[in-house]
């Protein structure tokens, strides 16, 4: 008959317990930051601390949930990480942040599409700078003149 508790020769994982903590100070932070928010005058019954209070409670409960995994399943074998998508992904967001002031949303976006795309390994990442590009400029459409809402302008953007 096979014993399914854990033994307590078992080490916990560390890098859970990790999680776990970074999980906790995050909730730390928003938990801080809600309360110093709900000092400010609302004129309504949910005033601007309600949602990160409730975002707070949650990443506590993520926290806890975290560490009493990392108690249980004890060391993990984890795949190795791949360098290579993770730096197109990176380059995509970068990407995006310093093409955003020049070009507009729809190009800079388009970039992070395709970048992310090269990332997971699909291409060619010509036809998805493309694919994104035009996807990104029907949410410039609907976001910038359909909600009145403002959105960095490029070249692209500027022809309409």
């Amino acid at each position: 008959m096979s014993d399914t508790t854990p033994s307590s020769s078992k080490t916990a994982d560390k890098a859970g317990f990790a999680i776990a903590f970074g999980l906790a100070a995050l909730s730390f932070v928003v938990g801080w930051d809600a309360w110093r928010l709900s000092s400010v005058n609302a004129h309504s019954a949910v005033g601007p601390a309600a949602f990160p209070t409730i975002i707070s409670a949650g990443l506590a409960l993520l926290a806890v949930a975290t560490a009493v995994e990392a108690m249980r399943a004890g060391p993990v074998d984890r795949p190795r990480d791949e360098i290579v998508p993770m730096a197109w992904v990176l380059a995509g967001l970068v990407g995006q942040i310093a093409l955003l002031p020049f070009l507009g949303f729809s190009i800079a976006t388009g970039w992070l599409f395709a970048a992310t795309a090269k990332g997971f390994g699909k291409g060619p990442i010509w036809g998805h700078f493309l694919a994104g590009t035009l996807m990104c400029f029907i949410i410039y459409l609907i976001f910038a003149k359909g909600l009145q809402l403002s959105l960095p302008a490029g070249p692209l953007e500027r022809l309409i």
